[in-house]
């Protein structure tokens, strides 16, 4: 799970992508990172800023707004999980290859879904089923095991209004804007490329952090 700091100056900020516009391709062109990253992302920041301008949420943490987020303005649940999810997008995505799962998360991947194969059917099923913009995530639930599911917009696990409640660790963006460049309307397609670019270092740290935060 990232952790995003915040202070009343700065607010909420983007993190610099890990990897230059270009170096996923050719699964994700550069123009559609710099687009996606530079405008929806940036928008979805200063929105955020705005929504909680003057406000006791310009002190709180990101998680700790959306976990309760039915409390706040729409504005508040649609930017600040456009915000968290393109955080946790860009850092589980990398041009290094054939990255692994830690001996933990194997072991749970097996357990949950019986192998790694399994575990991209079930995600790629909730991916393409999801009708309009939203995301697809791997997610630690409320037992402290492994779940897959699809959330509409911008919305997540983490959310007290989502149907599915837990920490993700890994999240695919399955709005048109994220691949329509590349692959048009051939969301199948995007799909089966984005696997070339997880970054499993990242989304076993995020399933380490995700256990060690439900124990608290």
């Amino acid at each position: 799970m990232i952790i995003f700091s915040t202070n009343v100056k700065a607010q909420f900020t983007q993190e610099p992508l890990p990897y230059a516009y270009d170096a996923l391709e050719p699964y994700i062109d550069a123009r559609t990172m710099d687009i996606h990253f530079n405008r929806h992302h940036a928008g979805y920041v200063k929105n955020l800023n705005n929504a909680v301008s003057g406000t006791t949420l310009e002190k709180m943490s990101l998680e700790d707004i959306l976990v309760n987020v039915s409390q706040y303005d729409v504005a508040v649940r649609n930017n600040g999980g456009g915000h968290y999810n393109h955080q946790l997008f860009w850092a589980i995505l990398t041009p290094e290859k054939n990255t692994q799962p830690s001996t933990e998360l194997n072991n749970a991947i097996t357990s949950a879904f019986g192998n790694m194969d399994e575990l991209k059917a079930k995600l790629n099923k909730e991916a393409a089923s999801r009708f309009g913009s939203g995301w697809a995530w791997l997610y630690v639930n409320e037992n402290g095991g492994l779940a897959v599911c699809s959330t509409p917009n911008q919305d997540n696990p983490l959310m007290d209004v989502s149907s599915c409640k837990g920490i993700p660790i890994l999240g695919i963006d399955v709005w048109e804007h994220a691949y329509y460049l590349n692959y048009q309307n051939k969301r199948g397609d995007y799909l089966n490329a984005i696997w070339s670019l997880i970054n499993w270092k990242e989304v076993s740290r995020n399933y380490e952090l995700a256990l060690q935060e439900q124990k608290k």
